[in-house]
C-alpha cells in the first residue's frame, strides 16, 4: 500500500486532499485519529475537571457543553414549537432553513381545522397590519429628517441628544394635554358658554377675613416698561391669568347631570403627570440598562469591540470620520490608562493608600464646602429677593427692579457655571481613572444643578411657614407676605424657566457665534487659535435641558400652563442647538455611544424627577394651602381633598379603601413584595451564572477550534510529506 501511494494516482489524490482540507475531517479515511483524540480537546478536559471536582453538576455540564451535532435537531424542535407565535423572519437563519421551516408550517396548516386555520391567518394578517402601521408612524415622527441628517453627519452620540430633546418635547406636550383636559377644559367650556354649565363657587367657612385678602397690585401698569417686567416675572396682568394657581378659585363646574370636582381634578392631574413621567422614563431606560449591564461585564472584549465593532457606519462626513478615529484612539488610550491605574492600585503600599484616601477625603470636603457655599448664596439671594420684592415699583428704576426679581435665578446660573470648572480642577488631584473622572464630575454637576432648585423651593417654604405674629398663627402661613403663596412659587419657577431660556439664547448668539467668527477670520492670532471653537459637549447640554425639565415638573402644580411654555422652549432650543452644531460649534472629541448616551440621559432625568417629587409632596401634604386663592381654600392641605372624596363613597367601598390603606394590609403586602424581589434577585443570579457558563463555553470552543486547526495543519503536513518520503 505504501508503494502504491507513492505513484502518480496516490500523489494526485494526496495533492487533492491538500488542496481541500475540509476532507480531512475527524471521521475521514485519510486521517484516522486514535480513540482518545477527542479527550485531548480543551473543552473535554475542562468538563472532566469539573466532573471530578463537582459531581452534582455532571448533568448540567454535559447539557451545556453538548456536541454540536445535535444542534440542528434541537433548533428544529425549538422553532417548530414557536411557529404559531412568532414569525420566521425573526430567526437568525439562512434562506434555505427559513424556506424549510415555511414548508413545515404549511404542512402543519393542512391538518388543522378550518377554525384554527382562520385564526392562524387572521393572526398573521393582524401582525402584518401592525408592522405596516409601525412603518407609517415612523414617517410621522417629529424632526425625523433633521435627526437623520444629524446622525449622518455627526454620528449616533450627538443624534441621541437631539432624540432625547424630542422626547422631552413630546413628554411636556402630553403633560400639558393632561392638565388641559382635567383642569382647563371644563373651565373654558363654562366660561365661554359652550356647554350648559355653571361655576360652583367655594363655600365660605369660618375663617378670619384677613386670611382671605389677596391684594393684586396694579401700579405696574403705570410705567411703559411694566409690561416687560410683568412678562418676564409673571406679575401684574399675568398674575390674574390662567397661567398661575390663583386663577382657579372655584370649587367645581356644575353640568346637567353631575358636578365636576375641580380640586380633585387639579390634584389628580398632578399625580397623573408625575406617574406618567416616571413610567415613561423607566420604560425607555430599561433597554439601555440591559445593554450597559451586558457591556459592563465584558471587560476582556473591550479592545476587540472598539477595534472591530467600534465604527459608526452612520457617519458620512469626512471631518466627523476623522473625529471618530480620534475618539476611538482616545477610548483605547483611556482603556490603557485604566489598566495602568488598576495595576498601580494593586501595587500600592499601605502608606500610599492611606495618603491617597486622605487626599480624596480632603478634596471631597472642599467639594462639599463649595456646594454649601453655593446653597447658602442661593438662600441669601432668595431671602433678599422675597423681602424687597414688595417694595413699590415707583421707588426703583427698571434695572434695579429686574435685578431683585431675578436675583435667585442669576445666583443659580452663576453657581451652575462656576462649580463645574472647580470640580474639573479638583478631580485631577484625586487620582482616578479617566472614565471614573468623567462619571464623578458629571454626577457632581447633576447634583449641583438639581439641588439648587430644591434649595430655592425649600427656602421659599421656610419663608412661607415662618410664623412670628398672630396673623401667621391664625392662617397657618405668612399671609402678610404670601397671601397666595402657590402663585408666588409658580412665579419663581416661571422666572427660572424664562431666565434659563434667555441664557441659552444669549450664549449661542453672543458667545458662540462671535467666537466662531474670530476663529475663522483671525486665524493668525495664537491666542484666538488656542481659545478655539466652542465644543458641543453632550453632558453639559443634557444637564441644561434636564434642569429645565425639573423646573417644569415642580412648577406645573403652581403654574398649570408651564408645560406648554416648556414645550415651546424646547422646540426653539432644538433649532438653536441644531444651528449651533452646524455652524458655530465643533463636536467634542469625547464621544458617547448612542446606547450609553440614552441610558445616561434617562438616568439623569430620573434623578431630576425624584428631586422634583420631594418638594411637591411636602408642599401638598405639609404646608397649609392658601385661604385667599386656588381651589383648596377650604382644605387645610392640598391632600385633604382625597379623604373628603373617599368619605362620599358608599360604605362598602370606603371599608375596602380603608382596608387597603391600613397597616394590616401594608405589612403583608410589603412582605410579599420582598419575597417577589428576592425571587427575581435569585433568578437574576441564576441567569448570571448561566451567562458565565456560556462565556466559558465560547472561550472553550475557540480553544477547540485552535486545537483542531493545529491538528489539521499537522495532518496536512503529514500528507504532503508522504510523497517526499516515498
Amino acid at each position: 500500500m505504501s508503494e502504491g501511494s507513492a505513484g502518480d494516482p496516490g500523489h494526485g489524490s494526496s495533492r487533492q486532499r491538500a488542496v481541500h482540507p475540509e476532507n480531512l475531517s475527524l471521521g475521514s479515511s485519510c486521517f484516522s485519529p486514535p480513540v482518545n483524540f477527542l479527550q485531548e480537546l480543551p473543552s473535554y478536559r475542562s468538563v472532566a475537571r469539573r466532573r471530578t471536582n463537582i459531581l452534582s453538576r455532571d448533568k448540567q455540564s454535559s447539557t451545556l457543553l453538548k456536541p454540536t451535532d445535535s444542534f440542528s435537531s434541537q433548533l428544529d424542535g425549538g422553532i417548530t414549537e414557536n411557529l404559531n407565535s412568532q414569525s420566521i423572519r425573526k430567526y437568525a437563519l439562512n434562506i434555505s432553513e427559513k424556506r424549510r421551516l415555511r414548508d413545515i408550517q404549511e404542512t402543519q396548516m393542512k391538518y388543522l381545522s378550518e377554525w384554527d386555520q382562520w385564526k392562524r391567518y387572521s393572526s398573521k394578517s393582524w401582525k402584518r397590519f401592525l408592522e405596516k402601521a409601525r412603518e407609517m408612524t415612523t414617517h410621522l415622527e417629529l424632526w425625523r429628517k433633521d435627526i437623520r441628517s444629524i446622525e449622518g453627519k455627526f454620528g449616533t452620540g450627538i443624534q441621541s441628544y437631539f432624540s432625547f430633546l424630542r422626547f422631552l418635547v413630546v413628554l411636556n406636550l402630553v403633560i400639558f394635554l393632561i392638565i388641559f383636559m382635567l383642569v382647563l377644559l371644563p373651565i373654558i367650556l363654562t366660561k365661554y358658554k359652550i356647554t350648559n354649565s355653571t361655576f360652583v363657587l367655594i363655600p365660605f367657612k369660618d375663617m378670619d377675613i384677613q386670611c382671605t385678602l389677596y391684594p393684586i397690585s396694579s401700579s405696574g401698569l403705570i410705567y411703559f416698561y411694566s409690561y416687560i417686567i410683568d412678562l418676564l416675572s409673571g406679575t401684574g396682568f399675568l398674575e390674574e391669568t390662567s397661567l398661575f394657581y390663583g386663577h382657579y378659585t372655584i370649587d367645581g363646574v356644575k353640568f346637567q347631570s353631575f358636578t365636576y370636582d375641580l380640586p380633585l381634578a387639579y390634584l389628580i392631574s398632578t399625580i397623573a403627570y408625575l406617574a406618567l413621567s416616571l413610567l415613561w422614563i423607566v420604560k425607555r431606560s430599561v433597554e439601555g440598562f440591559k445593554i450597559n449591564l451586558i457591556r459592563s461585564e465584558e471587560h476582556f472584549q473591550s479592545y476587540c469591540n472598539k477595534i472591530f465593532a467600534g465604527w459608526d457606519f452612520c457617519i458620512t462626513n469626512r471631518s466627523m470620520a476623522e473625529l471618530k478615529h480620534s475618539s476611538l484612539r482616545y477610548e483605547l488610550r483611556a482603556d490603557l490608562e485604566e489598566e495602568r491605574i488598576r495595576q498601580k492600585i494593586a501595587e500600592r503600599t499601605s502608606e500610599e493608600t492611606i495618603r491617597i484616601y486622605s487626599l480624596r477625603l480632603f478634596l471631597n470636603c472642599i467639594v462639599l464646602a463649595v456646594l454649601a457655599a453655593c446653597f447658602y448664596a442661593i438662600y441669601l439671594a432668595t431671602a433678599f429677593s422675597q423681602e424687597h420684592m414688595k417694595k413699590e415699583i415707583d421707588k426703583m428704576v427698571f434695572g434695579e427692579n429686574l435685578l431683585i426679581l431675578y436675583l435667585p435665578s442669576i445666583v443659580i446660573t452663576l453657581a451652575n457655571f462656576i462649580t463645574p470648572i472647580i470640580f474639573a480642577k479638583i478631580i485631577h488631584y484625586e487620582d482616578y481613572s479617566p472614565g471614573f473622572e468623567i462619571r464623578l464630575t458629571i454626577l457632581r454637576c447633576v447634583f449641583m444643578r438639581l439641588a439648587t432648585i430644591c434649595v430655592l423651593v425649600f427656602t421659599l417654604g421656610s419663608k412661607i411657614t415662618s410664623c412670628g405674629d398672630s396673623t401667621c398663627e391664625l392662617c397657618g402661613y405668612n399671609q402678610k407676605l404670601y397671601p397666595c403663596w402657590e402663585t408666588q412659587v409658580g412665579q419663581e419657577m416661571y422666572k427660572l424657566m424664562i431666565f434659563d431660556f434667555i441664557i441659552i439664547l444669549a450664549v449661542t448668539l453672543f458667545v458662540d457665534f462671535p467666537r466662531k467668527l474670530l476663529v475663522t477670520y483671525c486665524a493668525s492670532s495664537k491666542l484666538i487659535q488656542c481659545w478655539g471653537q466652542q465644543e458641543f459637549a453632550i453632558p453639559d447640554n443634557v444637564l441644561g435641558i434636564v434642569y429645565g425639565q425639573t423646573i417644569c415638573w415642580i412648577g406645573a402644580f403652581f403654574s398649570p400652563l408651564l408645560p406648554a411654555i416648556a414645550t415651546l422652549k424646547f422646540v426653539i432650543i432644538f433649532y438653536v442647538k441644531e444651528l449651533s452644531l452646524l455652524y458655530t460649534c465643533r463636536p467634542s472629541p469625547r464621544q458617547f455611544r448612542a446606547s450609553n448616551s440614552n441610558f445616561f440621559f434617562l438616568l439623569v432625568l430620573l434623578i431630576g424627577l425624584c428631586l422634583a417629587i420631594i418638594p411637591l409632596t411636602i408642599s401638598m401634604a405639609r404646608i397649609p394651602s392658601s385661604k385667599a386663592c386656588g381651589p383648596f381654600t377650604n382644605f387645610n392641605t392640598t391632600w385633604e381633598v382625597i379623604p373628603q372624596t373617599v368619605s362620599t363613597f358608599p360604605s362598602s367601598l370606603q371599608t375596602l379603601i380603608h382596608a387597603v390603606t391600613s397597616e394590616a394590609f401594608a405589612v403583608p403586602f410589603f412582605m410579599i413584595i420582598c419575597l417577589v424581589m428576592f425571587y427575581f434577585i435569585a433568578l437574576a443570579g441564576a441567569h448570571k451564572q448561566v451567562v458565565v457558563q456560556l462565556r466559558e463555553q465560547l472561550s472553550l470552543e475557540s480553544r477547540d477550534k485552535r486545537y483542531l486547526i493545529q491538528k489539521l495543519t499537522e495532518a496536512q503536513r503529514e500528507v504532503r510529506s508522504q510523497p517526499a518520503s516515498a
